[in-house]
């Protein structure tokens, strides 16, 4: 069968705590919408795009989609892959680009936005996220795939101890106080980036 244009889909939270009644949401979305849902827990995998499908039901973070499941003919589930992007391990990092940040070390993760780490005090002259880009460029960062769900390509770069200290010395730099915490009590070891294209 043909890929639909829309699909009729039941939205409802997977959000895990006590008992909590949330509201299911139903609502008419794209097929490429629902897709890039799907590619976002597949990747480019035919066969597996065509299975969750057919089963109709996707987990995707909180959220729980369901919706009415039919056989996708394999032409049109890979027409319509085409027309996302591929991963391009040719691609270079390019700090311009750069949307999210995610620090690893020491059993901790610290996740930074740019728009979140461009912020600036009023008597600021630079930006943590100026800093971190200048850091993240001034080593060749490793492409580690292209990311569906972030529609990003992902980079890899470890750091330098003296690299880790000078995040940590610049956490000043950062508005918010959970997140300025966060950056002072940890060694970072990793950075991981996410370009937009």
């Amino acid at each position: 069968m043909a890929l639909p244009q829309t699909v009729r889909v039941k939205l409802s939270s997977e959000e895990a705590g006590a008992i909590s009644i949330t509201p299911v949401v139903v609502q008419e979305l794209p097929m490429r919408d629902l897709v890039e849902h799907l590619l976002g827990v597949t990747g480019k995998d035919e066969p597996r795009i065509r299975d969750l499908l057919r089963r109709g039901t996707l987990v995707s973070g909180g959220s729980r989609f369901r919706w009415v499941g039919w056989e996708a003919d394999s032409e049109s589930v890979m027409e319509l892959l085409a027309s996302f992007p591929d991963a391009d391990p040719t691609r270079p990092f390019a700090a311009e680009r750069c949307v999210r940040a995610i620090l690893r070390g020491g059993g901790r993760v610290c996740e930074i936005t740019r728009e979140v780490g461009s912020r600036k005090g009023l008597w600021q002259r630079t930006s943590f996220w100026s800093l971190l880009m200048e850091v993240a460029g001034a080593a060749d960062a490793a492409y580690a795939g292209y990311s569906y769900k972030d529609r990003a390509d992902r980079y890899l770069r470890e750091l330098a101890a003296a690299e880790a200290q000078r995040l940590r010395a610049a956490s000043d730099l950062v508005k918010y106080s959970t997140l300025r915490d966060q950056l002072r009590a940890a060694a970072f070891a990793q950075v991981e980036l996410y370009g937009g294209r």
